[in-house]
């Protein structure tokens, strides 16, 4: 029988986070190649344009550390519960060597991090999902902490944004995972009933477990270009229908023209969105200090 004691480690603690500029490109060369145009790009030059391609426009993948730093306002973030630990309630075989691996490539405890901080002088509270963590795949304290998110935004009145990603539920704790969705959409419920804003940031890839739950409930969802948005994969849908999807189905650009999200935000301009979109809906500027 699991022991299912101690799911959730550690107790609530802040922490200061600077945010600082884009890491650096990494050292194992000076050139990347763009998978959308194949063009040869120099990675200072890439790193400096917010990793978007600047010929084609494709959107590489960002860390959570990387977003904050862009999105937010220098020295403003200070990220919730950091110490909120992943257990293997299942005695899954392999997956606690599987969490240390990820810790030790991402620098992260687990796939979101989640804080306060300010975006053009706006106080939020925000989540940022890494896909290098295990695919940005939910979890027990990926969904603890999201709800806890929404809980503390309803109390103080303060708007939410998440920037979402993930390739689904974290298969090594079973049920624990899946019951995430139905929790985080659940506290997302009372922020509703509290009238607070939220807004859903899909980024490459956000699909499933997240897409399926508080990734599709913002108030205002948000996309990047060239985002793959849906529940399951195009193959799957079309075994299961029978049928041949359109071209471009489960994209962004297919999401906005069908009406499922709001908006497509290139990532350069990202930060300007989301700072007038909370001052169009009431937000509290605050000076730096």
């Amino acid at each position: 029988m699991p022991n299912f004691k101690g799911i959730f480690q550690g107790k609530q603690k802040f922490v200061t986070v600077k945010a600082g500029q884009v890491p650096e490109e990494p050292a194992d060369g000076l050139w990347t190649k763009c998978r959308q145009c194949a063009g040869i790009l120099y990675k200072k030059e890439l790193t400096s344009n917010l990793g978007v391609c600047g010929d084609c426009g494709f959107h590489f993948r960002l860390s959570a550390r990387e977003r904050i730093a862009i999105t937010l306002d220098e020295d403003s973030f200070v990220e919730y519960d950091e110490d909120l630990l992943t257990t293997d309630p299942l005695g899954f075989p392999g997956y606690d060597t599987k969490i240390e691996a990820a810790k030790q490539a991402t620098g992260l405890n687990e796939a979101i991090i989640t804080g306060q901080g300010r975006i053009d002088g706006y106080p939020a509270l925000l989540g940022f999902m890494d896909f290098s963590f295990i695919g940005a795949s939910m979890g027990s304290v990926v969904g603890e902490k999201v709800t806890r998110l929404f809980e503390r935004a309803a109390r103080q009145k303060l708007p939410v944004v998440i920037f979402c990603a993930s390739g689904g539920a974290r298969m090594q704790e079973g049920m624990f995972s899946l019951m995430q969705m139905a929790k985080t959409s659940a506290a997302y419920g009372k922020l509703s009933e509290a009238r607070v804003l939220y807004i859903s940031v899909l980024t490459n890839p956000t699909t499933a477990g997240v897409f399926a739950s508080f990734g599709s409930l913002g108030d205002i969802i948000i996309a990047e270009p060239g985002a793959l948005i849906g529940f399951t994969g195009q193959r799957v849908i079309e075994e299961t229908i029978r049928q041949k999807l359109p071209p471009g189905f489960q994209t962004a650009e297919f999401a906005l023209e069908h009406g499922l999200i709001d908006m497509i935000v290139d990532r350069r301009n990202i930060r300007k969105t989301l700072g007038s979109l909370l001052s169009l809906h009431g937000g509290r500027r605050e000076e730096a200090g």
